[in-house]
């Protein structure tokens, strides 16, 4: 085990990281509350803000599943579709198996440069989990009640809100989210 091995493996630094995390999580929750008057004013601005701020989130899970596990993420594709990745709106269907999946769809995000403008259609739960659930909530993520029956007219709708995004996004929709 080299010097990294033994560093990733210390108490303190997973509690620094935690702290470093949560704190940084709560400033940028709060400075997304303070962008809501933005919305009246221009809707665009308050999008690409909050584009940015959600990054400066994401973007500390992402580096930890890379750097701190150690776990590639391997897309298989041809070099066309990749070509058009992070250049137009996409809705992508992700097979939801293990409890870190999403870091992998947040991983591909970070790679194609749509990390922090990404959506996912999430459990109306999730929107009371501190940090991630209001953060997504300043992104406009469509929260469902997992009913198709009642979330069909909630899900339809916050799609279209999202036709005018100013930054390509990526619609990521986990399998077993319904």
């Amino acid at each position: 085990m080299g010097v990294w091995g033994f560093v990733k493996t210390q108490f303190v630094v997973h509690l620094l990281i935690g702290f470093v995390f949560v704190l940084s999580g709560l400033i940028i929750n709060f400075i997304q509350l303070c962008t809501v008057p933005l919305w009246s004013i221009n809707k665009q601005a308050y999008r690409r803000l909050n584009c940015r701020l959600a990054y400066s989130l994401w973007s500390q899970l992402v580096m930890l599943l890379e750097w701190w596990s150690g776990t590639k993420c391997t897309l298989f594709t041809d070099q066309q579709t990749v070509d058009h990745f992070g250049k137009e709106h996409v809705i992508i269907i992700l097979n939801h198996n293990f409890e870190i999946d999403f870091l992998c769809g947040w991983t591909m995000c970070e790679r194609f440069g749509v990390l922090g403008s990404s959506k996912v259609l999430a459990k109306k739960e999730l929107l009371m989990v501190p940090l991630i659930g209001w953060t997504w909530y300043f992104l406009e993520i469509v929260f469902c009640k997992r009913k198709w029956e009642e979330d069909r007219d909630t899900v339809m709708h916050g799609l279209q809100n999202l036709r005018d995004y100013p930054e390509y996004m990526w619609e990521i929709l986990q399998c077993g989210t319904f």
